[in-house]
């Protein structure tokens, strides 16, 4: 007869902590993540202009000092993003957004 010995083995490995939390600890990631959420933040304050259909076909992109690029899924999106963007700059003005201009590229994958 054979018998099956089971071992209750557990790794010594740390937590790993999330990557908002990692960010965040790192100095020269702060800002990195506060460009992030302020991506993200311009993104929230144009989804009410954008029509419903187009809405779920854009993503934040990289904000900087030069401008804030949104990503559209495809050549269509994008065309009609660059139709937008008058009143899409009105919008984050609104909200109180300073961005210098908006670039709109199509995500690749």
């Amino acid at each position: 007869m054979s018998r099956k010995t089971t071992f209750n083995f557990k790794p010594s490995v740390p937590d790993v902590p999330g990557l908002t939390a990692a960010l965040s600890r790192a100095t020269p990631l702060v800002g990195l993540l506060q460009r992030l959420e302020a991506s993200k933040q311009c993104l929230e304050a144009v989804r009410a202009v954008l029509p419903a259909g187009l809405a779920a076909h854009v993503r934040p992109g990289p904000l900087d000092d030069e401008g804030w690029t949104l990503l559209a899924a495809n050549s269509a999106v994008s065309a009609k993003l660059r139709q937008l963007q008058p009143h899409l700059m009105e919008a984050l003005r609104q909200k109180g957004l300073k961005v210098n201009a908006i670039r709109v590229r199509v995500q690749t994958q």
